[in-house]
């Protein structure tokens, strides 16, 4: 399982070239709070999947607000 987790990774960031302006923030925002949610739970020793998916809901609720901020709609 953990060598594919490399090639899947890839396999997001790339997609990620093919996405809109706004796609590329969220999908960014996703990545970096997933991350941020793994690496505070493995610290406080809680549920990693459960911080990854908060982390990721954040991740990307914050992309979607700096997109919205930067095209000057907020």
């Amino acid at each position: 399982m953990r060598r594919l987790a490399i090639p899947f990774a890839l396999i997001a960031i790339l997609g990620l070239g093919a996405c809109s302006q706004t796609g590329q923030r969220v999908g960014t925002g996703a990545a970096i709070g997933a991350g941020v949610g793994v690496v505070g739970t493995i610290v406080t020793g809680g549920c990693v999947v459960c911080g990854a998916a908060i982390g990721g809901a954040v991740g990307a609720a914050g992309g979607y607000i700096y997109d919205q901020h930067k095209k000057g709609h907020l």
